[in-house]
C-alpha cells in the first residue's frame, strides 16, 4: 500500500518561499509510469494542481504558477518537494501531494480543476498559511 504524507512549516510569511516535503512508502518514486504531483485547495475554492515531478526525475509545471514553482526529488529518501516562491495570502491552502500514472489529464495540466479521481493516491494534506 502505496502512503504518501506531506510535511513542512504551516505558518510562512509574504514575500518567503513555501516549502513542503512528500515522503512516499510503500513504493519507489522512481517506478514506471508514476508522476508525482502536487495540488492545493484555497478556502473555498476547487483543487488546483501546481506541478509534478516524474518517476525519471523530469519536471511540468502549471502555466500559472512556473515562473514561481520548483518541484524536486530526494530518491535516497524517497521524497518529493516543492518550492513556492515570492507567497502571497492569495497561496494559502491546503497543500496535497498525489501520485497518478502519468500526467493528469490535458485540461487540467492547461488549468481545470482537479478532480480526487484524477490521481489514484492522495495525502492527507496539510495547511499552510501565508500571514505576516
Amino acid at each position: 500500500q502505496v502512503q504518501l504524507q506531506e510535511s513542512g512549516p504551516g505558518l510562512v510569511k509574504p514575500s518567503q518561499t513555501l516549502s513542503l516535503t512528500c515522503t512516499v512508502s510503500g513504493g519507489s518514486i522512481t517506478t514506471s509510469p508514476y508522476y508525482w504531483s502536487w495540488i492545493r485547495q484555497p478556502p473555498g475554492k476547487g483543487l488546483e494542481w501546481i506541478g509534478a515531478v516524474s518517476y525519471r526525475g523530469s519536471t511540468n509545471y502549471s502555466p500559472s504558477l512556473k515562473s514561481r514553482t520548483s518541484m524536486s526529488r530526494a530518491t535516497s529518501k524517497n521524497q518529493f518537494t516543492l518550492q513556492l516562491t515570492s507567497v502571497t495570502p492569495e497561496d494559502t491552502a491546503v497543500y496535497y501531494c498525489a501520485r497518478a500514472r502519468g500526467l493528469p489529464p490535458a485540461a487540467v495540466v492547461a488549468g481545470r480543476a482537479v478532480e480526487r479521481a484524477d490521481f489514484g493516491t492522495w495525502g492527507q494534506g496539510t495547511q499552510v498559511t501565508v500571514s505576516s
